[in-house]
């Protein structure tokens, strides 16, 4: 979602839940100014009024959560670092969210490798820098790729490496409707 700048939305609330990573530019809400790197979980029944004075871009998911959920987070990633992946050569890790079904995390590959991650709960992708391939496509920044519950990620990195977003686990989620408070 991009937002020219001077942008401002109404006040809403998410029944099924958000979460985001900004892109580039500056997202803001009464919660804060969340600049390029910002990655944002605002559960079911939240709500904020969104705006961008300098104009944004986001990645954005909606309805993905469990309805009970009530989690907020609020991470500025410029100033977190990555650390590696047991049993990934190669893969760096920054985790964002974590609970009993699924996980949130940015992860850089290494240059030219061979990336090969089982996904029993499903799996999405965002390409936010460099490039890799699977199954024959392409995937370059902000490309996006949504493998379904127990597929299995066989990507090769170009030559550049690569860092994305990752969130697993979540697919096999039955997704209902939020329950009234």
């Amino acid at each position: 979602m991009r937002y020219a700048p001077r942008s401002r939305f109404s006040p809403h609330t998410h029944g099924g839940g958000e979460e985001f990573l900004v892109l580039d530019g500056v997202f803001q809400d009464e919660h804060g100014d969340f600049p390029a790197g910002a990655y944002i979980r605002n559960p079911p029944t939240s709500s904020h009024t969104p705006a961008s004075a300098p104009g944004c871009t986001i990645f954005v998911k909606l309805w993905q959560f469990d309805p009970d959920d009530r989690t907020h987070v609020r991470l500025d990633t410029a100033g977190m670092t990555y650390g590696p992946a047991s049993e990934r050569a190669g893969v760096g890790l920054m985790p964002l969210f974590q609970d009993a079904v699924e996980s949130v995390r940015l992860e850089t590959w290494m240059p030219e490798a061979e990336i090969v991650l089982p996904a029993p709960g499903g799996l999405e992708l965002l390409a936010l820098d460099g490039g890799f391939t699977e199954g024959g496509e392409g995937f370059e920044p902000q490309s996006w790729l949504r493998l379904p519950a127990a597929a299995t990620l066989r990507a090769i990195t170009g030559a550049n490496g690569c860092r994305v977003w990752v969130k697993t686990g979540h697919l096999s989620r039955r997704q209902t409707a939020p329950r009234s408070n």
